[in-house]
């Protein structure tokens, strides 16, 4: 039950950046996208941390052998998603009068931190395999799978569709 109740919080996560767009679409407040995002952040490294508590139930020497490579983890995974934070807020300031070249660009960006996303999560089951037991290592992995799959999905439902141009090319 425990299990259930931090997936359920980990979805709710972002909620605070999904009411800063809701109010008004075509406010370009950046300060109130920025501190939302700040906060939605901040909310998903904690819930995030609470899910690998509960899910993974690590003894006391796994358990310290685990956090101090994850802080690192999470400190360079930070990093990384700086960059994805900056072409979400692009997109959400763009997507309206969204070009081809604009799109491109973004797209292009995206591609790119997924590609150095799965480079660090590569790096670091290297990390976390010198220190536990590979099938941990594997489940922790698996795990983070699962999380980013409900932060990506709560974070995408928040986004708005490009609309359709007014005369699309043949």
């Amino acid at each position: 039950m425990k299990r259930i109740v931090v997936v359920l919080s980990v979805m709710l996560a972002l909620g605070s950046l999904c009411l800063a767009q809701s109010h008004d679409p075509n406010a370009h407040n950046v300060a109130s996208i920025d501190s939302a995002i700040e906060v939605a952040r901040a909310d998903m490294s904690a819930e995030r941390r609470a899910t690998i508590s509960a899910w993974m139930e690590f003894s006391d020497r796994h358990g310290a052998a685990f956090w101090p490579v994850y802080r690192k983890y999470e400190y360079e995974r930070s990093a990384l998603d700086d960059l994805r934070v900056v072409v979400i807020k692009e997109y959400a300031e763009k997507y309206m009068t969204m070009t081809d070249a604009d799109a491109k660009a973004i797209s292009e960006r995206m591609f790119e931190y997924d590609s150095r996303e799965i480079e660090l999560k590569r790096k670091y089951f290297k990390e976390f395999d010198k220190v536990l037991p590979t099938i941990t290592v594997a489940k922790f992995f698996q795990l983070e799978h699962r999380i980013d799959l409900l932060m990506g999905l709560k974070v995408e439902s928040c986004l708005p569709s490009i609309p359709q141009p007014q005369n699309p090319e043949p």
